[in-house]
């Protein structure tokens, strides 16, 4: 199946071939029969994406400043390098789809297959939407007037802000398609409805169409007809759908606007605010957001978790509803906005019609038949005669930021040969086989398994899905990179354990390493080098400056993160038990707000760690700090010796010899590399099977402390452990 793609670098329209996506439970998936090109929203972003990098950090201050924060705290390099890759990765495009329901999840009780629906699924020929996104077609309306759905739902949810009221006089800047649909849901109010553009044509349709409309590059000046209108006292409010980086149209709406007037803003436009119009006036000033309630809200979007409509009457659901039942009834008619047509196959051609022809509007794009499109879960990008040959042979599942920005560019260049990788939805995998060379795309993790050409698996997924993958893979012979963590709870991680011992009992077990990078850092091996001769013990102190993530982030949740210590600080912990070349023994923990949040997603921690050969370690992890800070540093105290390690940087020495280097660097690359030569060389993993499991149990131990306030021991843990392996 095809998807239409924007190469953000250059700016082109690609149509990239990808793999039927999966259907989770609260999804819906569609067979695309039309789809309506937003002509404000995609001609801005083709705008952008033919752009300069100069003209792009124009448009994007905000972004600047935070590439700038990232430089100060990890360096040039590794920040341009986030940066391009970021910028080289094509984004999918439209949002306003009408289709037929060919799958649907387990939760799904609203939809059947056969359905006709409206969705914001993308230009693709089949694409995946969450049913909150999703709503049934009247059987009288086409797909092609469908398509209009999401679109004027915008322009619905913008009526809704402003709440209007009969009799009153509003103005609309800003003629497009949204622009249009507003006017005419004004007009449905029994408001007296005036347009603005600078774009004749536009202004000529509003005209057709029984309203007033006024082109300020005709010499038709806003402001005197709105002050001779209303006899000086000024519209009742204006609703801006106009799609521009002009600070123009809400200086112009201040200045048209009553006394205590409102303004609702719908479009992208500048948002630097003139205080004085809006001081003296007393105006009220709101911003849509796109579709409705529930739009970027995941429990709603993403787990279907809809908000009972005694509270929240008008959802973005419920809006494309009412949007639906108004074209049924015949009280909206969307014909007269449509433009152009195209086939799918065409759509470059439709995106140079709509930039390069202002007069294009409605642009609808037309798919072929179910039966006329290719339909498979893989994907081959290239031949599978590969030029690379190694002992080594790589599948992968999991294919989000970190694959791409670390995993994926270090195994590139490494001795090995990248063969599959596959994603849930199949875009990402696809964009990244094509990019770094892998033969397929899938969205069957299962076909990596039973690729006798793969004989490694990385696992780069959620939490929650590490240990099953992991099983999966040891029980299909092959060799394992996990990134961390190993298993987010005891349960997970006697499953684990039970399949490794009984592989090992058989002499089958394959290699199985946790990407505990911190350890593989040429900064850390210097440390251990000069330290690893003593005859004490260690005093370690570790500060993270972590800082905060929202609250309904996934790594929070205990069912898929695991929280914040099981999932990230089990990296910190390992570090700590590889300078003392020793287990952890016990771990006491305290936080704040310790008695009103609860322990797993507490992120403001610190734990005091003893290790088994009389080390100790104080991990402080806090996300209460300051960016500008550096995120991680590390005191190493031994026989009359100080080791500060700064942001994986430099090193520091008191009684030793410094250790500096140009950029950041964190060990993923060596760590990976050296998996991949270990493989070959040795029987024995870089990390033990023992030390896995301790660090993994250390962070199990933390959760344990926190809720008990109490030091617990790791024999304890260990010893529920194998309760459960029994």
């Amino acid at each position: 199946m095809k998807q239409l793609l924007q190469d953000l670098k250059k700016g082109e329209i690609l149509l990239e071939e990808i793999p039927l996506p999966n259907c989770g439970k609260n999804e819906v998936l569609i067979k695309t029969e039309k789809s309506l090109i937003s002509p404000g929203t995609e001609r801005m972003l083709l705008e952008f994406g033919r752009s300069s990098y100069i003209q792009k950090a124009k448009q994007q201050p905000d972004k600047v400043k935070m590439v700038l924060d990232k430089i100060k705290t990890d360096g040039l390099l590794p920040t341009m390098e986030t940066v391009f890759a970021k910028l080289g990765e094509p984004m999918p495009l439209g949002y306003c789809n009408a289709g037929t329901v060919i799958e649907i999840g387990s939760n799904i009780t609203e939809f059947k297959i056969g359905d006709r629906v409206v969705s914001n699924g993308s230009h693709s020929e089949i694409v995946v939407v969450g049913k909150n996104l999703v709503a049934k077609i009247p059987d009288n309306v086409s797909f092609e007037l469908a398509s209009f759905t999401v679109i004027a739902s915008i322009a619905l949810q913008g009526i809704r802000l402003f709440q209007p009221t009969l009799g009153e006089k509003v103005v609309v800047i800003g003629l497009g398609l949204i622009g249009q649909l507003t006017l005419e849901f004004l007009k449905a109010n029994g408001c007296d409805a005036i347009g603005i553009d600078i774009d004749q044509s536009k202004v000529e349709l509003a005209r057709s169409n029984g309203f007033i409309a006024l082109n300020p590059a005709k010499g038709e000046d806003p402001i005197s007809f709105v002050s001779n209108y209303t006899e000086e006292i000024g519209v009742d409010g204006v609703i801006i759908t106009a799609a521009t980086k002009s600070n123009g149209p809400i200086e112009q709406a201040a200045e048209i606007t009553r006394r205590k007037g409102r303004i609702v803003a719908v479009g992208a436009i500048g948002m630097d605010i003139p205080r004085p119009p809006f001081y003296e006036k007393e105006l009220s000033f709101f911003i849509s957001s796109s579709y409705g309630p529930g739009r970027y809200d995941s429990k709603y979007e993403l787990e279907g978790i809809d908000y009972p409509i005694g509270y929240v009457r008008w959802t973005q659901n419920r809006n494309f509803q009412a949007i639906l039942q108004l074209l049924s009834n015949g009280s909206l008619k969307f014909e007269y906005l449509i433009t152009h047509k195209y086939k799918f196959v065409e759509a470059p051609k439709a995106y140079n019609e709509i930039l390069n022809n202002r007069n294009a509007l409605g642009v609808i794009l037309e798919y072929e038949k179910m039966e006329n499109i290719v339909v498979d879960r893989k994907v081959n990008i290239v031949k599978s005669e590969s030029e690379k040959s190694s002992d080594v042979k790589i599948g992968i599942i999991g294919s989000g930021n970190f694959t791409k920005l670390i995993v994926l560019p270090i195994l590139k260049d490494a001795n090995a040969r990248l063969i599959g990788i596959s994603s849930a939805k199949g875009l990402s995998s696809s964009i990244a086989a094509k990019k770094f060379g892998f033969e397929y795309s899938t969205t069957d993790y299962t076909e990596l398994l039973k690729d006798k050409n793969i004989n490694t698996i990385f696992i780069t997924t959620r939490h929650n899905n590490h240990s099953e993958l992991i099983i999966k893979s040891l029980e299909a012979g092959k060799n394992v990179f996990v990134e961390k963590p190993l298993s987010i709870n005891m349960e997970q991680l006697s499953d684990v354990v039970k399949v490794c011992n009984k592989l090992s009992r058989e002499n089958k077990l394959p290699h199985l390493m946790v990407g505990f990078n911190r350890r593989f850092s040429p900064f850390a091996k210097d440390i251990y080098e000069k330290t690893k001769g003593r005859s004490s013990s260690l005093a370690i102190n570790m500060v993270i400056n972590a800082g905060s993530l929202p609250k309904d982030l996934w790594v929070h949740s205990p069912e898929i993160g695991g929280g914040r210590i099981i999932g990230e600080g089990c990296h910190f912990i390992d570090t700590m038990s590889y300078f003392a070349k020793s287990n952890v023994k016990s771990v006491y923990s305290s936080a704040l707000n310790q008695d009103k949040e609860l322990a797993i997603k507490n992120d403001n921690v610190i734990l005091n760690i003893t290790f088994e050969d009389g080390s100790i370690g104080t991990l402080s992890y806090l996300s209460n700090g300051n960016k500008s800070y550096p995120k991680e540093q590390m005191n190493l105290f031994c026989e009359g010796k100080v080791f500060v390690l700064d942001n994986y940087k430099k090193n520091i020495a008191y009684g030793s010899s410094d250790l500096k280097k140009f950029s950041q660097d964190k060990g993923h690359k060596d760590e990976m590399i050296g998996f991949i030569e270990n493989i070959k060389t040795s029987n024995k993993s870089l990390i033990s099977l023992d030390s896995l499991i301790n660090t993994t149990l250390a962070t199990f131990a933390h959760v344990k402390s926190l809720e008990e306030k109490r030091i617990v021991m790791i024999s304890e843990v260990e010893d529920e452990l194998n309760e459960l392996i029994k």
